[in-house]
């Protein structure tokens, strides 16, 4: 017989409330801890030493790229007080004798600074901003091949000569160029444009466009790497979306994938502008010659002269720091601008 007792029926149901309430308490005290339930708990601070013995396998891994880095970039950039010490192969590496700021004058004293300054603003100018759309061209056309295997193919051609170095790249471009046997000017004379004897390499208004055509042909695959795995990460759901609403792929990579990778072109373009006073040795360096000097010598070539070559290791320093400080300035500056139009900096 069903027991209707109204008494009984509360005694069970207090008895199942107090069953409950002691299994939270239990779940919490194993969740949270004795903190949960005890307000004067304080848990026990592991030290530093504790947590690298805790995660010894990963400090292990991580101990070699330190090491790598420590050596070659931070312990360098103690190397910067030379800029405002003398130095003589005697005195070692940090040199003796303060000068205060005698390179910095010396350098903007000299009446071929602002050339050198105009020179590498132009030629970065070039790799920065002319050059920028390429590789995100680029990227979307490979996002546009649907055969996967040519797709493939066409990467790696692009790929490929960002692993051949400007010495070789500048040595195929002086073969090219070259007067009277060169492949451009035989092909001029052939068809009776010119007599084939120009040395296009010794011609200044010659000299941005070869430094342009050039950094492309050699770095346009390379750098398209990122942009194209930008557009990987776009979600397939927005382009459905697109085209149920009749975008055709025009429509599409302008509404979806360009906004879609505005982020990491962003954040691309504030980092290179730390380098806006880099405009690339080894490049510019090979392809000077005497005709084309007067747009050719950048701070990056003045520095290795003057430093190398003329062994003047105070004022090659005292302009690298330049270097280094404008970029991180632009840098900085460029990255709050972003952060406040949008959130598109850096950190």
């Amino acid at each position: 017989m069903e027991n209707t007792n109204p008494t009984m029926k509360n005694h069970v149901d207090q008895n199942q409330i107090i069953a409950q309430s002691s299994i939270i308490s239990q779940l919490s005290s194993a969740s949270f801890g004795q903190e949960a339930y005890d307000p004067n708990f304080k848990p026990i601070k592991k030290t530093f030493f504790q947590k690298i013995a805790k995660y010894k396998t990963f400090y292990l891994m991580l101990l070699p790229a330190l090491v790598f880095f420590i050596l070659f970039s931070y312990w360098p950039m103690t190397g910067n007080i030379l800029a405002f010490r003398k130095f003589s192969f005697s005195s070692g590496m940090y040199g003796k004798g303060w000068v205060g700021l005698q390179y910095f004058r010396e350098f903007f004293a000299d009446r071929q600074t602002p050339t050198y300054i105009k020179n590498t603003l132009i030629i970065s100018a070039i790799k920065l901003f002319i050059y920028l759309p390429f590789p995100i061209i680029l990227a979307l056309i490979f996002n546009e091949i649907s055969n996967t295997k040519h797709r493939s193919a066409f990467q790696s051609i692009t790929y490929l000569p960002y692993f051949i170095s400007w010495v070789v790249v500048i040595g195929m471009l002086n073969k090219l160029f070259a007067p009277n046997t060169g492949l451009i000017n035989v092909m001029l004379k052939g068809i009776g444009v010119s007599d084939g004897s120009k040395f296009y390499l010794m011609d200044n208004k010659f000299f941005y466009p070869a430094v342009f055509g050039t950094y492309l042909w050699k770095n346009v695959g390379w750098d398209s790497i990122i942009y194209y795995a930008a557009i990987m990460g776009i979600s397939p759901s927005l382009y459905e979306a697109a085209a149920i609403d009749g975008a055709n792929r025009l429509k599409q990579t302008r509404h979806v994938t360009l906004p879609g990778i505005s982020r990491t072109i962003m954040i691309l373009f504030i980092i290179s502008l730390g380098g806006i006073l880099s405009a690339g040795f080894d490049q510019v360096y090979l392809m000077q010659n005497p005709g084309n000097y007067k747009v050719s010598e950048i701070i990056d070539t003045y520095i290795v002269k003057t430093g190398l070559e003329k062994a003047r290791y105070g004022p090659a320093t005292a302009v690298g720091l330049i270097q280094g400080l404008v970029g991180l300035l632009l840098t900085v500056i460029v990255n709050k601008i972003a952060d406040k139009f949008g959130e598109n900096s850096l950190w």
